[in-house]
């Protein structure tokens, strides 16, 4: 994006200080939305209605810089609209092809400081969200820190709030509460709120590139203001020359269904850099992962080591009757012996040990119609893993590896910069990181899916390599038992985690007590849940996550995995209450048959779901797979049921959802 330059005199600004308010309007292309920004009284506001009431009150703009005071601005200028209305397609995704219609806005904001004396602001305006972001003029080749965001939220009257604490030790791998909006103290995004008013809204960002990761500061009274991740010298992100800061987004609309479908999160980022991506095949996989995390083999080497040569031809051989594409092999590489977290600079991306035929195992794979995926767990040794970044990836390009999942596995603000600074995981430093990550991953025709990441902000569509990312409580936590995640987890991550982008759940757990008899150490679903994963959380790359006897033991079940796409043409919403129930349909990429995934949280629940969304004048046989009578995620998880019946989309369907329970959906199309 182009940094215009505006010539404005200190005299200028300190008349304009006391002059008359400055004021410019954006409405969205369905006049849904109105956007205000405003400079008055030494500062630059914006404000949001919807259908002509409030929702954002006048909020702050503007960055701070070190060694200057804080902005006062005086001056609105140069007013430049224009009007977008186009549709693209995506390589893969959740949708094939996207529409970005949008009104823009941009400003320049003149203040008294020597960084900010020329802001050009940019605003978009969609009917379901807005976006904004700032561009700074600084000379070519200077150097800058910018200390601070002073952008706020200030959404009008009571809200309810999703939410956890920001900056643990665990990243963003906590459960969510909900509370009153004022209690909010340091918050990750997307955070989303429910008004009393009925509107819905979710912050976060877009296109996080170079620049700290957004938190969200509550003062108590409601407003949220901007809060960027600190690098060790207590400043947040070092600059140099020109340069735009990531969108800060909102989205807003009636329903919790609005927020999940919106596409405003890939419309703000930049169109795909790497043209032709043919060679990434979304898909399942299958892996030797759940059998380590209930510590029936280890990473590390040994007799009871799980990457050995026999052991994952066993997966792959799995993987070739079942029809799935990938075997995750994780422990396959020398570093994982001793305090592998304490000493992820001792890692290597390149050497296996002894007993895994890397080779071999490549070759036996694709001779039967499977990849390996890749495993490159750094313990947070990221200087390490820099080091051997290119040969690591070139290494797995010879082998036929397409996919490479990445891991962080390591408390946050405590991750070592090449100086010993200490770096949160999401950081200025680690965005950089993890964007060369991807481009070094990029030249060699490989995908990555980041765990331990730095949050999804839309740049899959930039570089579709970026296939999934962790980033939240997923599946594994349902091994450990301390505690593992309650049902309504599942109601909540599609309208908080899952709005930033896909999430790699690693879903399909059929033995969901898996040993424990203590309902918190076990499995909180019904096995119809584990099903319906599938389609309500989406990933390009889904795992069938149990062991191969499990599902050997239920192919009746197993069935639906077999059968659930990856990737598709087009997916809704269809009815939700975030924290206690979600509906989800989705139409296969390219086919005509559609999926559809319920989940409900601790409470049964009974729900008439009309199939307006199936193709008109079609029939469709319906493969439904339901919580059984007597099922319960406490005492009967196992407990379901499998029905056929002709439908079209004049029906309804009466959905019966267990405590803790689901249903998953196929609708194949008839002839």
């Amino acid at each position: 994006m182009r940094v215009r330059v505006a010539a404005v005199s200190l005299v200028v600004l300190a008349q304009g200080i006391a002059s008359a308010q400055a004021r410019e309007c954006v409405q969205s292309p369905g006049k849904v939305l109105e956007l205000c920004v405003a400079v008055d009284q030494g500062r630059a506001t914006y404000q949001v209605s919807r259908e002509g009431k409030q929702v954002l009150a006048p909020g702050e703009l503007g960055l701070n810089f070190e060694g200057e005071q804080v902005a006062r601005f005086a001056t609105l200028t140069d007013p430049r609209r224009k009007s977008v209305d186009t549709r693209w397609e995506l390589p893969w995704g959740e949708a094939r092809v996207i529409r970005d219609r949008h009104n823009e806005l941009v400003v320049t904001l003149g203040g008294d400081t020597p960084r900010n004396r020329a802001v050009e602001a940019t605003f978009r305006v969609f009917d379901d969200g807005v976006g904004l972001r700032y561009g700074y003029a600084i000379a070519d080749g200077q150097a800058v820190k910018v200390t601070g965001d002073r952008t706020q939220f200030r959404p009008v009257g009571p809200h309810q709030a999703w939410w956890y604490q920001a900056l643990g030790q665990e990243r963003d791998e906590y459960l969510y509460t909900q509370t009153d909006a004022r209690r909010i103290t340091l918050a990750e995004t997307p955070l989303t709120l429910k008004g009393d008013n009925g509107v819905y809204l979710s912050f976060h960002e877009a296109a996080l590139v170079d620049f700290p990761s957004m938190l969200l500061a509550g003062n108590g009274t409601g407003t949220l203001t901007a809060s960027l991740m600190p690098a060790p010298d207590g400043t947040a992100a070092a600059k140099t020359g020109p340069f735009v800061t990531p969108w800060r987004t909102v989205l807003i609309g009636d329903s919790p269904a609005a927020l999940a479908d919106s596409r405003i999160e890939l419309n703000l980022n930049e169109p795909n850099r790497l043209g032709d991506v043919s060679w990434f095949k979304p898909g399942k996989y299958v892996g030797i992962w759940w059998e380590m995390h209930l510590s029936h083999s280890t990473w590390g080497s040994g007799w009871r080591h799980g990457a050995n040569t026999d052991n994952v031809k066993r997966y792959i051989d799995f993987a070739a009757k079942n029809g799935f594409g990938g075997v995750l092999v994780e422990g396959w590489n020398r570093g994982w012996d001793g305090d592998w977290i304490a000493n992820g600079d001792k890692f290597s991306f390149t050497q296996a040990y002894p007993d895994f035929d890397a080779p071999g195992l490549a070759a036996y794979a694709k001779a039967k119609g499977v990849q390996l995926i890749g495993h490159n767990e750094t313990g947070g040794g990221v200087e390490n893993y820099e080091r051997q970044l290119e040969d690591a990836m070139a290494f797995y390009a010879r082998l036929g590896v397409g996919v490479v999942k990445t891991g962080y596995v390591r408390h946050s603000g405590e991750i070592l910069d090449a100086n010993g600074g200490k770096q949160w995981f999401a950081g200025q430093y680690m965005v950089r990181h993890h964007q060369r990550v991807a481009e070094v991953a990029a030249k060699h025709r490989i995908a990555i899916d980041a765990h331990e990441p730095v949050k999804e902000t839309g740049l899959r569509r930039t570089w579709p390599n970026l296939v999934s990312r962790e980033g939240a409580r997923g599946q594994e936590f349902n091994a450990w038992g301390v505690p593992t995640n309650p049902p309504e987890h599942l109601t909540i991550l599609p309208f908080t985690r899952m709005l930033a982008g896909p999430m790699d759940f690693t879903p399909g757990i059929f033995d969901l007590a898996h040993g424990q008899t203590e309902l918190t150490r076990r499995v909180q679903s019904t096995l119809a849940t584990q099903l319906a994963e599938y389609v309500v959380l989406y990933s390009p790359v889904q795992m069938a996550a149990d062991l191969p006897e499990n599902y050997e033991a239920r192919p009746d079940a197993f069935q639906f995995i077999k059968d659930v796409p990856t990737d598709w043409e087009q997916s809704r919403t269809l009815q939700a209450a975030i924290g206690d129930y979600v509906v989800v349909a989705r139409q296969a990429r390219g086919g005509a048959d559609w999926y559809l995934g319920a989940i409900t949280d601790e409470n049964a629940r009974a729900l008439r779901q009309p199939l307006d969304f199936l193709a008109p004048g079609k029939r469709y046989e319906a493969q439904i797979y339901a919580d059984a009578v007597g099922a319960d995620y406490r005492t009967n998880p196992q407990a379901y049921r499998i029905e056929k019946r002709v439908v079209t989309r004049g029906d309804m369907l009466e959905l019966a959802l267990a405590p803790g329970g689901g249903t998953a959906i196929r609708f194949r199309a008839l002839p």
